[in-house]
Parts: structure tokens; C-alpha cells; sequence
């Protein structure tokens, strides 16, 4: 839906300005010239309902039409140029804050260090979802012992690595989020659920291959990622959760690995109503070396 500010008079629209517009090459000057255009139709419109009036008190002593033709000029003169200018100058300001309102919502759904799209945006993603796709929880292993020895700034160039691996392998079709710390979320949409599986396999093993640089040491890094499916009547919450423990069981299995929430034991109460048929081990996909 378009944005649009609109000036209410008497409780109805009066004015629709659509913000859309001033994107577009000559956009505000199509704005002031709307403006000036109304402008004088106004000012016309306004002077000829007035002029008899102004016959009738005597206040007008020169013919009828050379007083039209005057108004019509004055009516250009004032209204249709200081409006159209006014107008002009009104259109750079919206403009400006456009640009700096869509700037802001940009960085209000971004996170600094990686760049990708963070918590806020996430969870608006994952509750919008309406369609076949596939949620996939991806964590960095033995983050902290990176952290430790090297310190938090050899952790940031590690994180800033992955995300690039991260927004290469799954493009812009896909949303991918850094969740917090050394934590990353994928929402996978499109094609079929082997496609989405193997798309975060081939991101595990891309990371694997990469090597972070800090001052004279290579930091050589892996991933760990747990997915679980987007299916109906299944909430997002409850999606989260089986992605999140299969997060778990790739890490307790020995990390570098990718599972699927079929993967589980049907042990969980609160995940027990959407488990699936057959909870046997699907996929722990990929060794390291």
C-alpha cells in the first residue's frame, strides 16, 4: 500500500500526497506544479465570486473584463508562482524526510556487526509466514573459546565472515537474520523440503572451507545448524522450538553438522502434538574431515 499523507478539511480528504512520487525522476517538480495549478484555479475561482460583490459596493471602478484579465495575472503572479515555489521547496523537505524516515526503518531492522537483518526483523518474518518453508537455526561452534583466546574483536571478524557466506548462499530469496551472539536464523522459502535442506547443508559446508583473518592468525570456524519445517496449523513459536532443539542435538552429536527436526525423540509434551509420524533419525548430514 502506498504511503500518503493526506490534509483533512471538514473530515474529508483534501489533499493526497503520494510520497511514492518523489522517488521518480521530476517528481517534485510535478508536485509544485500540481500546487501552482490549484493554486490558480483557486485564486480565480475565489476572485470571480467575489467580483460582484466588489461591483456592488463601488470598491471597483474599471471594466468588468479588464478586471478579469488582472485577476487572472495576479492570480498567476501570486498564487500560481509563490505556491508553485513555496511548493517546490516543500517537496525537498518531504523528500528528505522520506529518504531519512526509510533510512531509519532500514537500520531499525539491521544488525550493525553483520549487516543482516536482525531480531525485530526476524520475528516479523517468521510470524508472517504463510507458505511451505523450511526455518533454519544456525550457530557457531566453540564461539566462546574464540572469544576467549583471541578476544571479542577476533569473535566480530568471525561473525562478520559467516554472514558473508550466510548472504551469498542464500541470496536475497531468503531471509537470514543474526539472532544474538554467535546465533543466526534462516527462513528458507521456495522449492521443495530437500532443496531447502541441501541449500543449508551447502552454507555448513562453504563455512567450513573459509578462514577468518585477525592480525596474524587464521580463525578456521564451523557451523552447526538445526531446521525444522513451516507446515499448517503448525505455529511459529512450535516451528522455532523443533528447529531449536535440533540445533541442540547437532551440537550434542559433535557439532559441524546439520539435523532436521525429525531428528527428535516425540519425548517433548509441549512439541509431542505437531512430532512427526516417524521421529527415527533423518539426517545428521556432513563430518568435518
Amino acid at each position: 500500500m502506498k504511503e500518503q499523507a493526506v490534509i483533512l478539511i471538514g473530515k474529508r480528504p483534501w489533499q493526497q500526497i503520494d510520497l511514492k512520487g518523489f522517488d521518480r525522476p521530476g517528481g517534485i517538480w510535478s508536485f509544485a506544479l500540481r500546487v501552482s495549478f490549484r493554486s490558480v484555479i483557486i485564486s480565480c475561482l475565489a476572485g470571480l465570486a467575489a467580483l460582484p460583490f466588489l461591483y456592488a459596493l463601488d470598491l471597483v471602478a474599471i471594466p468588468f473584463e479588464e478586471t478579469v484579465r488582472l485577476m487572472v495575472a495576479f492570480s498567476w503572479l501570486f498564487g500560481g508562482v509563490l505556491s508553485g515555489a513555496l511548493a517546490f521547496v516543500a517537496g525537498h523537505v518531504i523528500r528528505d524526510l522520506m529518504l531519512s524516515r526509510t533510512e531509519f526503518e532500514r537500520l531499525s531492522r539491521t544488525d550493525t556487526l553483520s549487516g543482516l537483518a536482525n531480531r525485530r526483523a526476524f520475528n516479523e518474518a517468521l510470524a508472517a509466514v504463510e507458505e511451505d518453508a523450511s526455518l533454519a537455526i544456525i550457530d557457531i561452534d566453540r564461539f566462546k573459546s574464540i572469544n576467549d583466546r583471541f578476544g571479542h574483536q577476533a569473535g566480530d571478524r568471525v561473525i562478520q565472515a559467516i554472514s558473508s557466506v550466510l548472504k551469498e548462499v542464500f541470496c536475497d530469496r531468503h531471509l537470514v537474520a543474526r539472532l544474538g551472539g554467535e546465533e543466526f536464523g534462516v527462513i528458507l522459502k521456495g522449492g521443495t523440503f530437500a532443496e531447502r535442506l541441501a541449500l543449508v547443508e551447502q552454507a555448513r559446508l562453504r563455512v567450513a572451507e573459509i578462514s577468518a583473518s585477525y592480525h596474524q592468525a587464521q580463525l578456521c570456524v564451523t557451523i552447526s545448524a538445526g531446521v525444522a519445517e513451516f507446515e499448517p496449523g503448525k505455529r511459529p513459536e512450535i516451528v522455532y522450538a523443533w528447529a531449536d532443539k535440533a540445533l541442540y542435538l547437532a551440537k550434542d552429536s559433535g557439532r559441524n553438522r546439520v539435523f532436521h527436526e525429525q531428528s527428535l525423540s516425540v519425548g517433548d509434551p509441549v512439541l509431542a502434538e505437531h512430532a512427526p509420524d516417524d521421529a527415527r533419525l533423518f539426517a545428521a548430514i556432513g563430518r568435518r574431515g
